[in-house]
């Protein structure tokens, strides 16, 4: 195997390990929104990629939740491209709006 092929093996194991996560976050409605999310999105996500949304997810469910649903400020910390696209998405899933794009 080169050094190529090990690098996106790794990228592929942390893709898998990501997915399970945002499937399995606790309360429903944000397994439901990450879910659905790193299914259509993370088989895109380079490694910088990744390391976001993994730092998005150490965010605690209720704090993310109030983040989505416009009842609580963005920090600044969170305010990135990456958090907008799930914001969008979490907004119109299927996409039927616009696409969900940085």
């Amino acid at each position: 195997m080169t050094a190529g092929n090990d690098n996106e093996q790794n990228l592929d194991n942390r893709r898998k390990k990501l997915k399970f996560r945002a499937w399995h976050r606790g309360i429903k409605e944000m397994d439901i929104i990450l879910g659905n999310f790193a299914d259509r999105y993370l088989e895109s996500f380079d490694a910088a990629d990744l390391d976001e949304f993994e730092r998005l997810l150490q965010i605690p469910d209720q704090a993310f939740y109030a983040m989505l649903a416009h009842n609580a400020p963005i920090p600044d910390i969170v305010d990135t491209p990456l958090f907008h696209r799930i914001l969008r998405f979490s907004e119109d899933p299927l996409g039927a709006r616009a696409p969900v794009e940085d």
